[in-house]
């Protein structure tokens, strides 16, 4: 079938593999929250978030069904967030968040990953006040009327935004159930392009030199291949 059959196998290979760890990072995630705030999306704000994320990146019904079943379920594993915080290639920085059942484990893991790409590790709080911890929200909208919405349920507003009838709305984390309610309850359903908390970088750098942008992606592709990892935040400007 000669090398472009091998070809297309492997790439095939490594697509699957990557849509595994998707689905796995999904499921834990669904699972910790379901377990946590419990396992009605009507009345678990977050748990809804991530299971309309979690189908917009096309993840299964059925993983999403086994996770929450899980939750019900009581036992399983315990999983507990473990966050990470360094600075990384040309004085990037990084915060790495991670759902574990071994953080000694996901500690050895993540730090190999530093290493072996000449970062360095930090404490807590090392790099995150470089951040502002903040949720994103965007959808279909006005933006005096979302304003309006959210300002009459006296929800801490960082930033509206609109573009080309998309309106994206900041604010901090903590705000993130009161935000949502307000809008559902002033403006109807939302179908949300982008429902998510992130860290948001204060400011960015750029990546000049070959060498560090090489390690760079050395380091977030080491970083994505790492299981207990969720998501990573950074601010490099790509």
């Amino acid at each position: 079938m000669g090398r472009a059959y091998q070809n297309r196998k492997e790439s095939m290979a490594k697509t699957s593999i990557m849509k595994s760890k998707i689905y796995g990072r999904y499921g834990r995630e669904i699972y910790m929250v379901a377990k946590q705030g419990g396992v009605d999306p009507d009345g678990n704000l977050a748990l809804r978030s991530i299971i309309d994320r979690a189908k917009r990146d096309q993840v299964p019904t059925h993983v999403i069904d086994k996770a929450i079943d899980k939750a019900k379920g009581g036992g399983g594993e315990d999983y507990s967030l473990a966050r990470y915080e360094g600075f990384g290639p040309g004085s990037s920085m990084l915060i790495v968040d991670c759902l574990t059942d071994n953080p000694n484990r996901t500690f050895g893991d993540v730090r190999q990953c530093f290493t072996k790409t000449n970062s360095k590790l930090g404490n807590q709080g090392t790099v995150s006040h470089m951040f502002d911890h903040s949720i994103i929200l965007v959808f279909a909208g006005d933006e005096e009327a979302v304003m309006e919405a959210l300002l009459n349920a006296d929800v801490d507003v960082s930033d509206i935004e609109e573009d080309d009838g998309k309106v994206s709305v900041f604010a901090p984390h903590t705000e993130y159930a009161k935000a949502k309610s307000a809008l559902a309850e002033s403006l109807g359903d939302i179908e949300y392009d982008v429902d998510e908390i992130q860290f948001i970088p204060q400011t960015y750098t750029s990546l000049s030199g070959e060498e560090d942008i090489a390690a760079f992606e050395k380091l977030m592709d080491m970083l994505n291949e790492v299981d207990d990892v969720q998501n990573v935040y950074h601010n490099v400007d790509q």
